[in-house]
């Protein structure tokens, strides 16, 4: 193998070898969520896909079972693709809707078909037939591909649209059809130019979806660093983040089950008397994403995150106000988990209108 196809075999093996790879981590290493399983199933088969072209073209003589293989595989690409995104739009009312879809059934219509033409009709004697039946797969998941462009309707619309931006499930529901939609494409098509393009156009996508992640990550974190920085700056009003949630609060039900979680966790382990919470510290602890929580502060509760830490601060400083009579003030705000002596007497005012020496002489009185 000369030189320029060992480097063809490496790109192109390379989007394959983790696509497998990311195939395991979304089914058994994330959140159980069937948004997470349809994500790694529609890894998987690809990868599959990917992997018998990858193998043809640099060795032509292949086990014709590994071809067929290959092949069937296809017949699941546009089913998972489709029912990732159902599932991915996403609250838990949605998330029943996509059980009560019955999913399984066009998993095991698809499987059984596959088996019994496989079994009828062996890729070693009927190569002809099976190029008719790829033709057929092909349109299948062509099919599913117009389905999974009719559920994301009102995204690709929004996408052109100036006035509502994307928010980052939005965004990767709309990178991941279009992802699978060029790999479809170079498929159909690549047999006017090269077999092997559709598997290097599988290792761009990769790619190029990972330095969409990678710098989506990298812009999350300079937003949560900005938030975080509001605490120390005392700023306590809502802001505006440079991360846009398109007017879009988050469902009622879902805010109210999120609103319980998070009062409880605060009230019960005290987060808020460390004076080094941070916003992504206490979204871990919720076991949900920094900028979910963000979303649900600013758009729900219109409330910036140190203002929520600090009325639970307040709150609590407002009560040792009353029962302790030997602490001084200061003592107080540092219980409560203020880092400074005029950070408390500043927080304590806005929220209050008082000093918490005016307030305490007030209430006495």
């Amino acid at each position: 193998m000369g030189l320029e196809r060992q480097i063809l075999f490496f790109f192109s093996a390379l989007g394959a070898f983790n696509g497998f790879l990311l195939a395991a981590y979304f089914t058994f290493f994330t959140q159980k969520k069937s948004s997470n399983y349809f994500l790694g199933g529609l890894l998987l088969v690809i990868s599959v896909r990917i992997t018998k072209s990858i193998f043809l073209f640099f060795n032509e003589i292949l086990f014709d079972i590994f071809r067929q293989i290959g092949l069937s595989a296809c017949l699941l690409i546009g089913v998972f693709l489709y029912f990732f995104i159902k599932a991915s739009k996403s609250t838990k009312e949605k998330e029943n809707h996509v059980k009560r879809n019955y999913w399984w059934l066009h998993v095991t219509f698809w499987l059984a078909t596959i088996l019994v033409f496989s079994y009828s009709y062996p890729y070693s004697e009927n190569r002809l037939t099976w190029g008719y039946f790829v033709s057929l797969i092909y349109l299948q998941w062509f099919v599913y591909i117009l389905l999974s462009a009719w559920e994301l309707k009102s995204e690709i619309k929004q996408l052109f649209s100036k006035d509502k931006a994307l928010d980052e499930t939005q965004i990767w529901q709309i990178n991941i059809f279009f992802g699978v939609f060029i790999i479809w494409v170079a498929y159909v098509f690549g047999a006017y130019a090269s077999y092997i393009v559709g598997a290097l156009s599988f290792s761009f996508v990769f790619y190029v979806l990972g330095l969409i992640w990678f710098l989506k990550r990298s812009k999350m974190r300079n937003t949560e660093s900005q938030i975080v920085k509001l605490e120390d700056n005392n700023e306590e009003k809502p802001i505006q983040t440079p991360v846009k949630y398109a007017n879009k609060k988050i469902d009622e039900e879902e805010a109210q089950e999120l609103q319980l979680k998070l009062e409880r966790i605060i009230r019960e382990k005290e987060l808020f008397k460390d004076p080094n919470l941070k916003l992504p510290d206490l979204a871990e602890k919720l076991n949900i994403l920094p900028h979910h929580l963000s979303q649900f502060l600013n758009d729900n509760l219109n409330k910036s995150f140190p203002l929520y830490i600090n009325e639970y601060r307040i709150e609590t400083a407002k009560k040792l106000l009353l029962q302790n009579q030997t602490h001084t003030l200061e003592a107080i705000g540092y219980d409560c988990g203020f880092n400074s002596k005029s950070t408390f007497f500043s927080t304590f005012k806005k929220i209050t209108g008082f000093t918490p020496a005016s307030y305490k002489k007030k209430i006495i009185k």
